[in-house]
């Protein structure tokens, strides 16, 4: 079950650049990060205060926020970023590129979550790099 979603979040992540394109125009790449940021705000609370799931806020451990808190400052600062790129670059260039997050989060869960690496997770970042040097050249 879980590809399923993970199919979901490579689509919509697909539709969020081709939108974000057509939407930093003309303005202010930070400026539309916020406006975006705004509308995934309104919308992820919305679902969660509708689920009754807010209430898991109070068992919520020191770590746990420590390590969201980080999570989202790497989130508004990859955002901030490709918003950026996406201004100034071309859309598949950039959203191609932003997949090389894959092989480092392969190197990085390896390193800090003793993640075993496998013949297959090596080949396929290693495929993920190539295809990043490609898109860049």
């Amino acid at each position: 079950m879980w590809w399923i979603y993970a199919i979901l979040s490579a689509l919509f992540a697909s539709l969020t650049a081709i939108f974000a394109k057509v939407g930093v125009a003309n303005i202010n790449s930070n400026l539309a990060t916020g406006i975006r940021t705004i509308v995934v705000l309104i919308m992820i609370w919305t679902i969660t205060l509708a689920r009754g799931e807010a209430k898991g806020i109070s068992t919520l451990s020191k770590q746990n926020i420590i390590f969201l808190i980080i999570s989202g400052i790497a989130t508004g600062l990859s955002w901030l970023f490709y918003f950026k790129a996406l201004q100034v670059g071309n859309v598949s260039q950039v959203a191609a590129i932003d997949k090389l997050s894959v092989a480092l989060t392969i190197i990085l869960a390896i390193i800090f979550l003793g993640e075993p690496l496998t013949l297959k997770t090596a080949i396929g970042a290693g495929l993920i790099i190539a295809g990043t040097l490609v898109m860049i050249s």
